[in-house]
């Protein structure tokens, strides 16, 4: 997402830096009019030019996974933490963080979660962002918006590639919680546009099949192998509610799932 919405605001006169983790990619960045800067947050500090990047900037958009899956001993939450303490004395005042619904837990019963449901996840990395969350939200030097997106699809990017084939797949009646690239840069946009800062917002397309319908008929418009779910368990799953950022934001969904 970050470099679609970096090209997006250099668009419209805005100027941008952007962080990456590897010098090699920096001419891509610098290519695309971003000001690149090399910088790795850990729990154990950060290291690249921190303050340049941050200095004279109005708003951070913080957007990394916490990448458990590829190392589960990492402690994103203690990253965060240290850029929160690099934001406090840089004199940023805003910031966005890109969260995700993971917070949610899934249950049986497909429940209901709104922006007033307190954040549940059992899992190792939707614990952490539980956390991270806390961090930027508590932060009294500066004013967090958390924008919890759904499964992210566009760009050529569709979770279907990844089930494509495969068998025994979990929750076949669980609904799906997914939203269009397109739709997530609508939303960046209208929070920066109208200055809404110190909130949280879920950011989800508004239907919610259930997975075994949805990505059968996905993987059948693609020309790909049908996934074959587990129909002999119960399933679990959840559906997240997108009304706040439609009420306040006025956000009209215009790409499908």
């Amino acid at each position: 997402m970050g470099l679609p919405l970096a090209k997006m605001l250099i668009a419209e006169g805005i100027l941008v830096r952007g962080s990456t983790t590897s010098q090699e990619k920096v001419p891509m960045l610098e290519s695309s009019g971003i000001e690149a800067f090399v910088i790795k947050v850990a729990a154990e500090g950060i290291s690249g030019e921190i303050e340049r990047f941050l200095e004279a900037s109005e708003v951070l958009i913080v957007d990394f996974p916490p990448g458990l899956r590829k190392d589960p001993k990492l402690d994103y939450e203690g990253a965060i933490a240290r850029l929160a303490e690099a934001v406090e004395t840089s004199g940023v005042k805003k910031v966005i963080f890109v969260s995700s619904i993971a917070v949610y837990e899934e249950t049986e019963n497909f429940s209901i979660y709104t922006e007033d449901a307190e954040p549940n996840a059992t899992s190792a990395s939707g614990k952490q962002i539980i956390s991270a969350e806390k961090i930027l939200l508590q932060n009294p030097f500066f004013d967090t918006t958390v924008i919890r997106f759904g499964g992210l699809i566009g760009a050529g990017r569709h979770p279907v590639k990844y089930l494509a084939g495969r068998s025994g797949l979990p929750n076949p009646l669980g609904p799906v919680n997914l939203i269009h690239l397109d739709d997530c840069l609508g939303i960046l946009k209208k929070v920066l546009k109208n200055d809404i800062f110190g909130t949280v917002y879920n950011a989800v397309y508004p239907l919610h099949p259930p997975r075994a319908k949805y990505y059968t008929e996905k993987a059948k418009e693609a020309g790909l192998e049908i996934p074959q779910f587990d129909e002999t368990s119960a399933s679990a799953g959840k559906i997240i509610s997108a009304s706040k950022v439609v009420r306040e934001l006025g956000v009209r969904f215009q790409s499908e799932i």
